[in-house]
């Protein structure tokens, strides 16, 4: 398991990277994946997520977080020794604090919040409809549970 962690902004970030570690790996074992898996997290600043939103998108505002996964199906069964690369999670911090004084949570809670959403868009998991959102948010809430 390799998380490539990058932090473009001025802030110190750096308590975030053995704690997306952890719930990396507690995903990939909670979900049966495979455990030689590589994915980055990159957090931007408001500017650079909104050009990325509008890019990939086609949505004109900026937003908390973009995955970008390398894989087709979440069912996708992965053999052998070789790493697999789930894919990139862009995380703005500016709209994760925004998003923490909506929700009253802490920026913790928050900014693993959206670490455990895009990393469940990597394994294939979405939320169009009411039966993925009644897969995937309670799934994000076991990962999260005791990890705060």
């Amino acid at each position: 398991m390799e998380l490539d962690f990058n932090n473009e902004l001025d802030i110190d970030l750096s308590e975030y990277e053995n704690l997306y570690n952890k719930l990396f790996a507690k995903t990939l074992k909670l979900l049966k994946k495979n455990e030689n898996s590589i994915m980055s997290v990159t957090f931007v600043d408001k500017p650079t997520i909104h050009e990325i939103n509008k890019t990939y998108r086609f949505k004109d505002a900026p937003t908390d977080v973009i995955s970008f996964a390398f894989l087709d199906d979440k069912n996708e069964v992965i053999i052998g020794d070789i790493p697999v690369d789930l894919g990139e999670i862009y995380i703005c911090y500016e709209v994760a604090d925004e998003n923490r004084q909506k929700y009253q949570n802490s920026i913790k809670r928050e900014l693993c919040f959206l670490f455990v959403h895009g990393l469940l868009h990597l394994l294939g998991y979405d939320h169009q409809t009411k039966e993925q959102e009644e897969q995937m948010f309670p799934l994000q809430e076991v990962i999260l549970e005791g990890e705060l």
